[in-house]
């Protein structure tokens, strides 16, 4: 019997034991500690709007145009577009054209800012940009033969 708690308290001193150590080595791996790190976020290029609309030939007094368009992405991923912002990039008179002054005061491009507010995903036609009008003004104090067969060039500015 003697024997047998000698048995008994080794076994239960093997225990505290193993319990301490498994303790010992539970605190090691749960310390503090700090370190650092890095990444570094992408870049994107920017959407290309492109005007999808054909604008029928204009002529003064006529009726405003609507334009509208979608975007060329060449990013990865999806990209934000809050807003489409149109302009009159140049006017150029057709060749032979009569003589006189044409430019973008012969037309009036309403409601510029389009509102898009959406994400643009990846890819050549994607979303969409509506909502400018363009139209030809007639100045009854002038002559406008000057802009028979122009182009109006617009530009695009996407934010």
């Amino acid at each position: 019997m003697f024997a047998s708690r000698k048995k008994t308290l080794g076994a239960v001193l093997t225990v505290i034991i193993a319990v301490a150590a498994g303790s010992a080595a539970y605190a090691y791996w749960t310390a503090g500690g700090s370190g650092a790190g890095a990444g570094s976020a992408g870049t994107t290029v920017g959407v290309i709007p492109r005007q999808t609309v054909s604008l029928d030939a204009m002529y003064p007094g006529d009726s405003a145009q609507v334009i509208s368009g979608n975007f060329d992405n060449d990013n990865d991923g999806p990209v934000h577009v809050s807003t489409v912002t149109a302009s009159i990039f140049s006017v150029v008179k057709a060749p032979g054209a009569p003589a006189g002054t044409c430019d973008a005061t012969d037309f009036t491009l309403a409601s510029p800012i389009m509102t898009v507010n959406a994400q643009v995903p990846s890819g050549n036609g994607q979303g969409s940009f509506s909502g400018a009008t363009i139209h030809f003004n007639n100045k009854a104090a002038a002559n406008q033969d000057a802009c028979q067969n122009a182009t109006v060039n617009l530009s695009y500015a996407v934010s």
